[in-house]
């Protein structure tokens, strides 16, 4: 039996480098704005603690930054193990993402402002000078995407059309991130 790869028609894998790389990660930031942000997992006892965070930018570098509050139990698991994993969805179908990377918390108030939004001030109340913002980098080291080359419109009608005539048409690209 044939695994679901070799029965698709068109070439479906596409790994990922330097530029091409950061750019998928800010397509599917656009998306969805927030991911599941995943802390301990270099310690081997499980995957640690997984909570909700919201992106406020990806630079130029390909870093992710966060801010967080500094008696957050997110920042206690950074100060003890630096390695992060983070999954975006950036939609019920496409725009899949996994990194993984490296944390770095820091206090850097011209990086604060920079990041600083209004809406924040529901977690930091006295707004964006309030002493217990800290920003948090996530610089990946690697990754993995699953998406449609085509929009979601194109890759059902591919699949519809895949199931009536018995054939792998599901328009799919996938592959792995290098930084």
């Amino acid at each position: 039996m044939d695994s679901i790869n070799k029965n698709q028609p068109e070439d479906n894998h596409q790994d990922l480098n330097g530029p091409e790389a950061i750019e998928r990660i800010r397509e599917v930031v656009k998306k969805t704005e927030s991911c599941f942000f995943c802390t301990a997992v270099s310690t081997g006892s499980g995957s640690g603690a997984t909570r909700p965070m919201s992106v406020q930018q990806v630079d130029d570098a390909g870093t992710l930054w966060f801010l967080s509050a500094s008696d957050s139990h997110k920042n206690t698991e950074l100060a003890e193990h630096s390695g992060v994993r983070l999954f975006f969805q950036g939609s019920e179908h496409s725009g899949f993402l996994t990194l993984t990377g490296t944390a770095t918390v820091t206090r850097d108030k011209k990086k604060i402002k920079e990041l600083w939004e209004p809406i924040l001030k529901t977690w930091f109340t006295e707004g964006e000078t309030d002493p217990r913002i800290t920003a948090i980098g996530v610089s990946p080291s690697g990754g993995y995407y699953w998406d449609n080359k085509h929009g979601n419109a194109v890759a059902g009608i591919k699949m519809m059309i895949g199931a009536a005539i018995g054939k792998t048409l599901d328009d799919s690209i996938e592959g792995k991130l290098a930084f």
